[in-house]
């Protein structure tokens, strides 16, 4: 099976259960910014909308200058709305230098890596990549209503 990019569902869920903060403007009681990791998956993975929680099948191996769990993304923005979607990109690109991939990867995997359990939130696919000893970058889209990485219409 193949990876579908996808937000999940259970994210859509937990959005509204106030479980995820991309802000630190909070109507919950914790006062600070969660983590969000980013994370590499294999072509040969099935990541999708059905996923819930992180999980290192069919993510790439913890070699070359990769590991597993991927890396935390840079989380300076709010979310906003433009008119009736509400947005959020990442502040800044996720990076690996020196990347030597354990096989051909065409996934994202955005998650929360501030609680217990590892709650995803999306699944972003791209053209299958195989990289040696290369650097390997992913820049987020301009943060509006139209592009932003994570949208709500």
């Amino acid at each position: 099976m193949a990876n579908s990019q996808a937000m999940t569902s259970v994210f859509k869920r937990d959005v509204m259960m106030a479980r995820h903060a991309f802000s630190a403007t909070l109507i919950r009681a914790a006062t600070t910014l969660d983590t969000f990791n980013i994370a590499l998956f294999l072509a040969s993975a099935s990541r999708g909308a059905a996923d819930t929680v992180y999980s290192t099948t069919g993510e790439l191996a913890g070699t070359g200058n990769y590991t597993q769990g991927g890396i935390a993304l840079t989380n300076a923005t709010a979310p906003a709305l433009d008119t009736t979607i509400a947005h959020w990109t990442p502040s800044a690109s996720a990076s690996w230098a020196a990347l030597t991939s354990s096989g051909s990867f065409d996934a994202a995997v955005i998650y929360n890596d501030t609680h217990a359990t590892k709650y995803e939130v999306s699944v972003h696919t791209f053209g299958a990549q195989s990289i040696t000893a290369g650097t390997f970058t992913l820049t987020m889209p301009t943060n509006d209503g139209t592009t932003g990485l994570i949208r709500f219409a």
